[in-house]
C-alpha cells in the first residue's frame, strides 16, 4: 500500500474557489496550483468549470506543468429527474479526466437550483430515478477506465445518513466519504466509515465545528452563513475524529487519495497568507496521524 504521504491532494475549494455565483473572492489557477505545490501536495482535485482550461489536454497540461497529479473532481449533475439526462455532461467531463489521467469522478446529485442552502424531498418515483442513474453514470466512467462515486454533499439530493443508506442498498456506486459534509448533514463519519469502508473510494477530509454544524441542521443559519462564520477547521482543529477514520480506512485496505477540502469564502484577497495556512496545518496533522498508523 503506498505511504498516506504519497496520496495527500488538494482541492481549490481550500483556497474559495468554488462553483457557487456570489460564493467570494476567487484566487486565479495559477496561484492556488502554485501554493499546492509549496506545501507539498502530490495532486489535486480540478475544481469548478473554468478554474482549469476547458481544453482536456490544455487541462492536463496545466497540472503536468506545475508537478501535481490530477486526481479527478467533483460533478455535481441533476440524477432524480426523469425529464433530465445527465450522461452527456458527465461523458464530457469524462474527456478531460481521461486526458489528464485521472482516475476518480466525484458525483453529487444536484437539486436543480443554485447554492447548497435548500434541497426538495424526493418521493420513490425521485429516488428510484436517482439510483437508476448513479448505476448508469458508474458503468459510463468505467468504460473510460475511471471510478465513480457518489459524495454525499449539504443541499443535494444525498445528504443525510438516511440519503446514504438509501445509496448502499439501491446502488453498487462507490463512496466519497467527505467528513465534514456527513457531519453537517447529521450522519456519523466515523462509525459510517467503520460500518461500510469496503463501499468507500475516496475521501475528503474536513474538519468542522460541531456547534456551528448544529445551527446548520436545526436551520438557524444556512450551509453558505456557516462556512463564511467558520464552520470549517484545520484538520484536528474541530470536532470530527479524523484519526479514527484514517486508521480504519488504512486498516481496511484503503489506497484512494485523501484530499485536504476545507470550504473557504473569501470576502477579499487575503492580506497575509491566507488559506494556504490551514492548508498546511491541515497537512502537518495528517502526518502526525499518518505516522501512527500501522
Amino acid at each position: 500500500m503506498t505511504e498516506i504521504a504519497a496520496r495527500i491532494a488538494g482541492a481549490p475549494i481550500s483556497w474559495g474557489v468554488c462553483e457557487v455565483p456570489g460564493w467570494g473572492w476567487q484566487y486565479d489557477a495559477a496561484t492556488v496550483l502554485a501554493e499546492m505545490r509549496t506545501v507539498g501536495l502530490a495532486a489535486t482535485e480540478f475544481g469548478p468549470d473554468g478554474f482549469l482550461p476547458d481544453d482536456p489536454s490544455d487541462k492536463a497540461k496545466t497540472l503536468a506543468d506545475v508537478g501535481l497529479r490530477a486526481v479527478g473532481g467533483f460533478v455535481p449533475v441533476v440524477l432524480h429527474d426523469p425529464a433530465v439526462d445527465p450522461s452527456a455532461e458527465v461523458a464530457a467531463a469524462l474527456e478531460g479526466f481521461v486526458a489528464a489521467g485521472a482516475g476518480t469522478l466525484v458525483l453529487a446529485a444536484a437539486t436543480g437550483a443554485e447554492g447548497y442552502d435548500d434541497r426538495p424531498v424526493l418521493d420513490a418515483a425521485g429516488w428510484s430515478t436517482l439510483l437508476r442513474r448513479l448505476d448508469e453514470l458508474s458503468a459510463l466512467a468505467a468504460s473510460r477506465g475511471v471510478l465513480a462515486t457518489i459524495h454525499p454533499h449539504v443541499g443535494t439530493m444525498v445528504e443525510n445518513a438516511d440519503d446514504v443508506a438509501q445509496v448502499l442498498e439501491g446502488s453498487s456506486i462507490g463512496l466519497t466519504l467527505d467528513t465534514g459534509h456527513l457531519l453537517i448533514g447529521g450522519a456519523d463519519p466515523v462509525a459510517l466509515t467503520v460500518d461500510h469502508a469496503d463501499r468507500i473510494r475516496h475521501t475528503h477530509l474536513k474538519d468542522v465545528d460541531a456547534t456551528w454544524a448544529a445551527r446548520v441542521q436545526s436551520g438557524e443559519v444556512t450551509y453558505t452563513d456557516a462556512v463564511r462564520a467558520g464552520l470549517y477547521r484545520p484538520l484536528g482543529a474541530g470536532d470530527i475524529d479524523i484519526a479514527t477514520i484514517v486508521g480504519t480506512l488504512e486498516k481496511a485496505g484503503y489506497d484512494g487519495w485523501y484530499v485536504l477540502e476545507q470550504d473557504t469564502i473569501l470576502q477579499d484577497r487575503p492580506t497575509g497568507d491566507g488559506p494556504i495556512a490551514d492548508v498546511r496545518a491541515s497537512i502537518a496533522h495528517l502526518h502526525e496521524i499518518a505516522a501512527t498508523v500501522r
